[in-house]
């Protein structure tokens, strides 16, 4: 009993630092995010004047040498791309830090369209990247496989993500920690799939990790119950994806696994269009 109370104290203050890191995370979200947009915005700006100066130069191409106007535009081409790559980069950083203060201060089950794809997308690989930061040198193969034509959707977007985040982050620890034991000879895979079929959303996140043991199973949904080491994890991720999917969404989280073989969780929503 003492054990199973230090535990749980342990864990308890764990999520009170969860807590702090995701108003934290908000703050330096937004803070981030007023320079990007400074970045991106005068890029945008240079591109213009570049494209001025080039209709400058091709109304004086008479007076340039042949030399030099074949330098000017080589260059005007290498700052073209430049422009448009710190733009591109720039954009997907700040749809990143949205994604970050939806999650922080989206208002409480509050239903907006949004795209399904670009939801498990984002945090798909929002989560490989934390792995990454965390466990240097580890690496997973993501195998997507999105189907293209599925419509913008009701659903609650910051609860959606962080269903999809939990069962990430399960399947990164699981193949991560399948590597530890069996060296490069493992091939960690993971594999995420979206459908839209029978007016039904379908999601699947399938990892070859270690499996779930029968007790793992009979205690998947129980608060404060994990696998993992204390500091790692808070054994309250799978209750609240349940419940985001089944009691916020009226849909269905399943999942098949067999030890030493892997995991895959299947969750269904009903479509509910804008």
């Amino acid at each position: 009993m003492e054990k199973q109370i230090e535990t749980l104290q342990q864990q308890l203050k764990q999520q009170e630092k969860l807590a702090s890191l995701g108003m934290l995370s908000a703050g330096i979200a937004h803070e981030i995010q007023n320079p990007l947009n400074f970045v991106i915005n005068f890029s945008k700006m240079s591109e213009k004047l570049l494209k001025d100066l080039t209709e400058i130069v091709e109304d004086n191409e008479d007076k340039l040498p042949a030399d030099d106007r074949e330098e000017i535009d080589d260059i005007v081409a290498d700052l073209k791309e430049n422009m448009e790559k710190i733009v591109e980069h720039g954009e997907r950083a700040i749809s990143i830090i949205q994604g970050i203060l939806l999650v922080s201060r989206g208002k409480e089950n509050e239903m907006l369209p949004a795209d399904i794809n670009h939801i498990v997308k984002e945090y798909v690989w929002l989560s490989y990247h934390a792995l990454r930061a965390n466990h240097k040198g580890f690496n997973v193969s993501i195998v997507e496989n999105y189907q293209p034509d599925i419509p913008k959707m009701m659903v609650i977007p910051q609860d959606l993500s962080r269903a999809v985040l939990n069962l990430m982050n399960n399947a990164c620890y699981t193949v991560w920690n399948r590597s530890q034991k069996e060296g490069e000879d493992y091939k960690p895979t993971i594999s995420v799939k979206t459908s839209f079929k029978d007016n039904q959303i379908e999601v699947s996140i399938a990892d070859n990790g270690e499996g779930m043991s029968s007790e793992v199973v009979q205690r998947l949904y129980e608060n404060f119950f994990t696998t993992k080491p204390i500091g790692q994890g808070t054994g309250l991720g799978m209750g609240i994806t349940r419940d985001i999917i089944e009691n916020k969404h009226g849909g269905h989280l399943t999942f098949e696994s067999e030890v030493g073989k892997g995991t895959c969780f299947t969750f269904t929503i009903p479509a509910k269009k804008p």
